[in-house]
């Protein structure tokens, strides 16, 4: 059987060597608490499941939808963006449907990157960057995120001719795995660098909508400019605890939400109908309540600061996103110190070269653990010796 090279030249994907990792454990009885997957354990709100309920006795709704979205799903979304960022959008031209934001952010390689052509990934990263990368048939670049530059890439670091091969560029604030968070002016940097180098821009915001202490991110279309070269993906799983219904929108550019639309007609057959009709539910819900729902990330995320700084990591408290950010202790590699902490805790962190290899010297923790889980967590990182 001929395999396609592409297949064999993919990495392991972090978060499958993390679920092998817990159920080796729990083969042998052991009760592994893991701090390695972002997934909400908030459930959907209940109005939003009220709309799925209603919407699935609907009969226009059991057939194929439609690959750009329900017209009212690209009005909400649009009435959304309004209300939240003060970004005007055209839900005709401006605003597509995915099957979540992954699909979106792994199908766009393929509507703008060709054999030759080079993508400038961040890294650390989220993996999906690079894999729709290499499945169009396209080099990525890696621009390191480091500390000392806010964990925002070096755009004058970027040799000359990477930048005039390349065609489209990452960016992902607020980020994962580091948590940082990006500022208008490194927006316009971008936006400049795009338009000068004839790249398309492409920002994953999927965690805009988790932040702290009164922060609220930024939209990048709200940086001048960005309309002309940027298409922004957002999703509905972390913003309104949907992990599981697969549902996210890529706005922006017409010309480049067209090129999008194109490649997912082709591919698949777009979001379920009636899984639209939660989010315009889920995009209605007061204020409050996602201020509500943040609190209790706000919560954990003291907690989780609080145990590793008694451990000696050095770690800033994140102003956004459902993770922490933390530099392992001097002497361990990021695999090392991961490792010894499942062997003598059963607690799972996420190595920071799961996500790349500038990210060594750092470990990610997601805040997406029960409230009971994190405080039994928490009780065996503050009795452990290293």
């Amino acid at each position: 059987m001929k395999v396609a090279g592409r297949v064999g030249a993919v990495p392991p994907y972090p978060f499958v060597e993390i679920s092998r990792k817990i159920a080796a454990k729990k083969a042998q009885g052991i009760d592994v608490i893991s701090f390695g997957i972002g997934d909400p354990d908030l459930p959907t709100p209940p109005s939003v499941l009220d709309a799925l309920h209603k919407a699935s006795l609907d009969a226009p709704n059991h057939r194929y939808p439609e690959s750009e979205g329900l017209p009212e799903f690209r009005g909400a979304v649009a009435d959304w963006y309004k209300k939240r960022f003060d970004v005007n959008l055209d839900p005709e031209t401006e605003v597509v449907s995915l099957i979540g934001a992954k699909e979106g952010i792994g199908h766009a390689a393929m509507a703008f990157v060709e054999p030759g052509d080079i993508a400038l990934v961040p890294d650390p990263g989220y993996p999906v960057y690079s894999v729709g990368t290499l499945f169009a048939g396209g080099e990525s670049y890696l621009m390191p995120l480091m500390e000392g530059n806010q964990w925002f890439p070096d755009l004058d670091a970027i040799p000359e001719d990477v930048s005039n091969k390349a065609t489209i560029m990452w960016l992902n604030y607020p980020n994962n795995p580091t948590g940082a968070t990006a500022e208008r002016d490194q927006f316009a940097k971008a936006i400049e660098f795009a338009r000068r180098h004839d790249v398309v821009l492409m920002h994953d915001a999927c965690y805009s909508e988790i932040a702290y202490d009164g922060y609220q991110p930024l939209s990048l279309l709200q940086v001048e400019g960005a309309r002309d070269v940027c298409v922004e993906f957002h999703s509905l799983s972390k913003s309104y605890n949907m992990t599981g219904w697969r549902l996210g929108m890529a706005v922006g550019n017409p010309e480049i939400i067209e090129a999008l639309r194109v490649i997912k007609s082709n591919m698949d057959s777009g979001v379920p109908q009636a899984i639209q009709q939660m989010g315009i539910a889920a995009m209605d819900i007061p204020d409050g309540e996602i201020s509500d729902r943040n609190e209790i990330y706000q919560r954990r995320r003291e907690l989780v600061v609080g145990a590793l700084r008694a451990l000696g990591l050095t770690v800033k408290h994140p102003r956004a996103s459902l993770y922490v950010w933390a530099g392992v202790p001097e002497g361990f590699t990021s695999a090392g110190f991961s490792e010894r902490l499942l062997e003598e805790t059963d607690v799972l962190v996420s190595p920071g070269t799961s996500y790349g290899k500038w990210g060594e010297g750092y470990i990610r923790l997601s805040l997406t653990l029960s409230d009971e889980q994190l405080e039994k967590a928490v009780d065996r990182l503050s009795s452990w010796s290293m």
